[in-house]
């Protein structure tokens, strides 16, 4: 699909962005509803499309959390503070709100509405993961072969 793509909408590239856009649009238009698709049994996906019969809510319902919580608004940047120190949650969770359940001293279990994310260990200033892998990964490396103790689970 990309191959098509790039063939039919990049190659030459157009002058101008907006060229460009309607170059994307044709060809958006037509992989909709001419091209047949094998996957789809050499239908159009505008012919197997219905929308959802539930409403797109643009803004989450405000999240409620029992009274013995801690809770913190996630920054923009994917981190909250706790006392002085910064911890990483992620970015994922920017500007919203998450939980913190105190299970023993030191040691939070960490929660977006029901769902439980992992153990916060105050020593440490970090999150486990909601695996349990007492590893985290360091670095730049984003496939996660470059992995660092942390602390194990107890």
């Amino acid at each position: 699909m990309h191959k098509t793509l790039k063939a039919a909408t990049a190659r030459p590239p157009q002058a101008h962005f907006a060229a460009q856009q309607r170059c994307f649009d044709r060809f958006r238009e037509r992989y909709n509803t001419e091209r047949p698709h094998e996957a789809l049994g050499d239908a159009t996906p505008q012919s197997c499309y219905a929308p959802s019969s539930r409403p797109y809510r643009a803004r989450l319902e405000p999240l409620i959390y029992p009274g013995h919580y801690e809770r913190r608004l996630v920054s923009r940047n994917g981190g909250i503070r706790w006392n002085t120190r910064w911890v990483n949650v992620s970015h994922l969770f920017a500007e919203l709100e998450i939980g913190f359940e105190e299970i023993d001293d030191g040691l939070w279990n960490v929660y977006f509405g029901p769902v439980w994310l992992g153990r916060f260990h105050e020593e440490v200033g970090r999150i486990v993961d909601q695996l349990g892998r007492p590893m985290r990964r360091s670095g730049d490396n984003h496939k996660g072969r470059n992995y660092q103790k942390v602390l194990p689970i107890t």
